[in-house]
């Protein structure tokens, strides 16, 4: 599919980008929760400047990314143990 313009709004900004059809959807929705999470932080905490509310929504959206990574390779490496067990314990059961 072909290339779409499209204008998102983040922190009072317009940013006109170009972007796939598919992908559409996904960026509005990144745009909301970015816009969102600006918002609570408003409400919650008494900054006001657009950068500040910026860089803590980026340092709160790059902790989950880097969480989520790290419980992914945790999670490979679980399940890779688990597997050379089973492996291990059918190899035994077979070559009797």
């Amino acid at each position: 599919m072909g290339e779409i313009s499209i204008k998102i709004n983040i922190a009072d900004r317009v940013y006109p980008l170009k972007v796939n059809m598919e992908e559409e959807e996904i960026i509005r929705r990144a745009a909301k929760l970015i816009n969102d999470r600006i918002k609570e932080y408003q409400e919650n905490y008494a900054v006001r400047d657009k950068q500040d509310l910026l860089s803590m929504a980026v340092l709160h959206y790059a902790t989950s990314s880097l969480k989520a990574e790290k419980k992914v390779t945790v999670e490979d490496t679980d399940v890779a143990e688990q597997v050379y067990k089973l492996d291990h314990l059918l190899s035994e059961f077979f070559s009797k």
